[in-house]
């Protein structure tokens, strides 16, 4: 019996497939870095303040400086905390957030894994982060921090239910969980977007997406104010760090992942513009939902937790429903 590692073709094939990570990890550091950056600036812009200016020409090396404060930050663990499940839980934050990138399709030829059950890849993998929000803290051993995980637990269970719902829509009109097949579904003009027959579908994803990346209005899990910073208040230096990269790296993935959904992913908005590259088309619908989260956070106040919780359970879910219902009856209706 031939094994792995005597085949000189898959070693290659595993030397191809760890250039493509490393470079897509690179693209992720480099996003996550300015994306805290351009989020300052646009929310600096949007309440007439400067934002970064000074670390850098125009500030733009604020975030690596913040990043080498981190680094050099005493890293401290309580006395009483469990020590293995403390340094774990980070870790179990941030591998699953970057791991859910495997199965986004950038465009028609672009490498990738190409999953049948792409969408169930994603939501499988990046529930494994409420797990390690939980770890965090309880691992704490400190009251305030077991609260705030166990409320942030409450939130993104609650919240992962209508955002799984909200794609049930779209897999029907696909017929597939796909995501390379769901972006060719949508090929031609941009009224074929998946976004104008499920705008209700549409509407429910991206609340609920919020919500899940534990942003405002939704960050109640990081309210500073109410659980001096929740499940991470024990957490200092780079393990504080990770927490905060998953949040970022999420941020991208779920950016991507509404592009591919709802916007068409690389298709142009009309074929007369195919000229022009998919990756560029896709990279600019990436752009406008990350600018949007900016934004929201810019405006939007925070909710109470009874206010979140009732939005989840009798606005959400009831609205994800309805929308998979008339699917199903515009489906059986107009063949």
């Amino acid at each position: 019996m031939r094994r792995f590692w005597d085949d000189p073709v898959s070693w290659e094939a595993a030397g191809r497939y760890a250039l493509v990570a490393l470079a897509l990890l690179a693209v992720v550091i480099v996003f996550v870095t300015y994306a805290i950056y351009f989020e300052r600036k646009v929310i600096g812009w949007m309440q007439f303040r400067q934002g970064p200016n000074r670390t850098g020409p125009l500030g733009l090396l604020q975030t690596v400086a913040d990043v080498a404060k981190l680094l050099v930050k005493e890293d401290t663990i309580p006395a009483k905390a469990d020590k293995a499940l403390f340094v774990l839980a980070p870790a179990l934050a941030f591998i699953p957030s970057f791991t859910v990138l495997a199965v986004i399709p950038y465009g028609l030829n672009l490498p990738f894994a190409d999953l049948n059950v792409g969408f169930l890849y994603y939501v499988a993998l990046s529930g494994v982060t409420t797990i390690a929000i939980v770890i965090a803290g309880w691992a704490s051993n400190n009251k305030y921090a077991l609260l705030g995980g166990m409320r942030s637990a409450a939130q993104m269970i609650s919240y992962e239910v209508p955002l799984v719902l909200s794609v049930v829509g779209v897999a029907m009109l696909t017929e597939s969980l796909n995501l390379r097949d769901i972006v060719l579904r949508q090929e031609g003009y941009f009224w074929h977007w998946n976004v104008f027959p499920q705008i209700i579908g549409f509407a429910v994803f991206v609340v609920a997406a919020v919500s899940e990346l534990n942003r405002t209005p939704f960050d109640l899990p990081e309210a500073e104010s109410e659980l001096v910073a929740g499940y991470h208040v024990e957490y200092s230096g780079f393990r504080f760090a990770f927490f905060m990269l998953a949040e970022y790296v999420y941020i991208y993935a779920i950016a991507c992942l509404t592009t591919i959904l709802f916007l068409g992913g690389w298709n142009a908005p009309f074929p007369q513009l195919d000229f022009i590259p998919g990756l560029v088309w896709f990279a600019f619908k990436f752009a406008l939902i990350v600018f949007s989260l900016f934004w929201i956070r810019a405006t939007l106040p925070r909710l109470r937790v009874d206010q979140l919780m009732g939005l989840a359970w009798k606005a959400l879910l009831p609205l994800a429903l309805a929308n998979i219902l008339l699917t199903a009856l515009g489906i059986e209706w107009l063949g």
